[in-house]
């Protein structure tokens, strides 16, 4: 782990950050309902690990480049932001309907909860940073969980 300005920090963020500005623009109905009924421990955490993931992603630089075996690491990371692009992708081609937003996305459950979390894990083992793994864990559980109960909520 090496301080220094990320670039690939900066594209995953952008991957991350364009779909959810889009989406906030024109959420769908219902949602500021569930919003309403969050637990607000999973919404302190979710808070939490937005701001020291994003923070990390882009003050740590990889010590190692891309050399491998790190590489895979990296590889596997921008896989899942891609899968997260397509979920993204099918959210907003449909109709947009709040429980299309919890929908799974072949085999993996609340996809837009768990595949930038699970992306920016393999980023931070990338970066041999702890630093951003604890910052993603502490996102995952946060966002994940929050997503989890608007599932239940909506009993998909």
């Amino acid at each position: 782990m090496q301080f220094g300005f990320s670039i690939v920090g900066l594209v995953m963020l952008a991957m991350l950050f364009i779909p959810n500005i889009a989406w906030g623009r024109n959420q769908p109905l219902g949602y500021s309902e569930l919003a309403r009924r969050e637990s607000a421990a999973m919404r302190m955490l979710e808070r939490i690990g937005q701001v020291a993931v994003t923070a990390s992603a882009l003050i740590f630089a990889c010590p190692q480049g891309y050399a491998l075996p790190w590489l895979w690491w990296l590889i596997a990371a921008f896989a899942l932001m891609l899968f997260y692009e397509i979920a993204w992708a099918r959210y907003f081609r449909d109709e947009r309907e709040l429980g299309d937003m919890y929908a799974p996305l072949g085999f993996i459950p609340l996809p837009l909860a768990t595949l930038p979390v699970a992306a920016f894990i393999f980023y931070g083992i990338w970066q041999q940073s702890p630093i951003t793994v604890i910052a993603a864990i502490i996102l995952g559980i946060g966002h994940i969980g929050i997503h989890s109960q608007h599932s239940r909520d909506l009993k998909l």
